[in-house]
């Protein structure tokens, strides 16, 4: 594969996971725990498929194969997916995309105190100026009556940041089996917390379709889409490429919904993102070296 298709797939990740704000904001019935249940019953049949199509068939080895690293990942990711989805619902999509953002410094602060892992001083200078971003855009959430989706978006990218770290820990080249674990995970974890709230699973036929092909399609696809493309692009390039998610992910909710970004985002968003583009360079740096 050339380079050029591998960017273009990942810019297409980018762009099928940025719509996923847009959609669960038209799904007006289901509750969170309702969104997370049925858009991971769309998610892991896809990924079952493309493991046991590239594993011959082998999809108990595959999911075997991850061990304890595996099982923690996926739970990391139950974090990260309920928090995500929470987040687009009880805050601007823009917040949610941005603070998502800052999983990448979370991973950075994990690896160094889990696995101790080295940090560089650039990237040390980067997580200062995110913390200085997410301080403004959480506290603009604290005055806009939206702090719990900004601190759900937080946690969101604390659980992808677990999982990132867990992967790194078991030295698992394959994140799939992983996914399917953190879906199926999110499965059980959404059913029970419907229970627990008495709410209902059974939503109305459309929001569970929506909910599915969400699953299916932008989130599973758009990982798809990225694992192949990073082969030929540099993690750190890989990183910049996708960001068009946290662009375009508030234009659409802007165009349909007529959803409009706070000056405290604005600001605080600006100089997270630029901690994110440092952060990226300084890897690129150290890839070149």
């Amino acid at each position: 594969m050339k380079y050029a298709t591998g960017a273009g797939l990942v810019f297409l990740a980018g762009v099928l996971w940025s719509v996923q704000g847009l959609i669960i904001r038209n799904i007006h019935e289901a509750g969170s725990w309702a969104i997370l249940f049925w858009r991971s019953a769309g998610m892991v049949p896809v990924l079952l498929l493309w493991i046991g199509w590239g594993s011959g068939g082998k999809i108990g080895r595959e999911l075997r194969s991850v061990g304890l690293p595996g099982v923690l990942g996926g739970l990391g990711l139950v974090m990260a997916f309920s928090g995500a989805i929470y987040a687009f619902q009880a805050t601007s999509v823009a917040n949610a995309v941005l603070l998502f953002s800052a999983s990448p410094f979370f991973a950075a602060i994990l690896g160094r105190a889990l696995l101790h892992e080295q940090v560089s001083a650039l990237t040390w200078i980067a997580i200062g100026l995110a913390a200085i971003g997410i301080a403004v855009m959480v506290g603009g959430g604290l005055a806009g009556g939206a702090l719990d989706g900004n601190i759900a978006a937080l946690l969101s990218a604390l659980g992808f940041a677990i999982f990132t770290v867990t992967l790194r820990w078991g030295k698992l080249a394959n994140m799939m089996p992983a996914v399917v674990l953190g879906g199926v995970f999110s499965m059980i974890a959404g059913a029970l917390a419907l229970t627990v709230m008495q709410q209902v699973l059974l939503v109305p036929g459309r929001e569970i379709a929506i909910a599915a092909a969400m699953g299916a399609i932008t989130l599973t696809g758009g990982m798809l889409l990225y694992t192949i493309g990073s082969r030929v692009v540099p993690a750190a390039q890989s990183t910049l490429i996708s960001l068009v998610e946290v662009l375009l992910a508030p234009v659409w909710v802007w165009l349909f919904l007529g959803e409009t970004v706070s000056q405290g985002t604005l600001i605080g968003g600006a100089v997270l993102l630029g901690a994110v583009v440092l952060n990226a360079y300084g890897g690129r740096r150290l890839a070149t070296a």
